[in-house]
């Protein structure tokens, strides 16, 4: 089986946890791919936008709002070159009103997904996947797209076990 490439969007700077405000230097998203890194072998690419939203919170659900309302597709800094030899894409991100960041599905337009499984996962403080395997079904075309794992932002750290589960359960441990 070829190893996964874990595709990722995620955000430091001021972020809520539980009902507060905290600057993080690393994302919860990114942190929660790097337990994916330490339990399987597996490829990983961040996404990131050439224009970032701010990292002040407020400011940047605001930014990210706007861009849902439009349907815009934020433009990317890079791309992975190919995702030929990868059968299973990790996909996470954090759940921007209710469904993937603009930014994912820039990414999600950009591939055919033909013969690839896609595993969704997103980040979030309790609003859970949202639309966003919907969404994700949508506009990645000719994807398999699994049942994804929803994890705490705020408890991304410890999210290890259920991680572990959720690999093991889609084949990937």
């Amino acid at each position: 089986m070829a190893k996964p490439l874990i595709v990722f969007f995620s955000r430091a700077g001021e972020n809520y946890f539980g009902g507060a405000m905290r600057y993080v230097k690393v994302g919860n998203t990114e942190i929660v791919c790097g337990i994916i890194k330490d339990l399987i072998e597996a490829d990983s690419f961040k996404l990131a936008m050439k224009e970032p939203y701010s990292p002040v919170y407020l400011t940047c659900i605001d930014e990210a709002k706007r861009d849902l309302r439009a349907n815009a597709r934020p433009e990317l800094k890079a791309y992975p070159d190919s995702l030929e030899g990868y059968d299973t894409v990790i996909l996470a991100y954090p759940n921007y009103w209710g469904t993937a960041p603009m930014a994912v599905l820039t990414f999600l337009e950009r591939y055919d997904f033909t013969g690839k499984t896609i595993l969704p996962l997103c980040t979030n403080e309790g609003s859970g996947m949202g639309s966003s395997e919907r969404d994700i079904k949508k506009y990645a075309k000719g994807a398999e797209v699994k049942k994804g794992l929803s994890v705490l932002g705020s408890a991304a750290a410890s999210s290890k076990d259920s991680v572990q589960r959720w690999l093991t359960a889609n084949g990937l441990r």
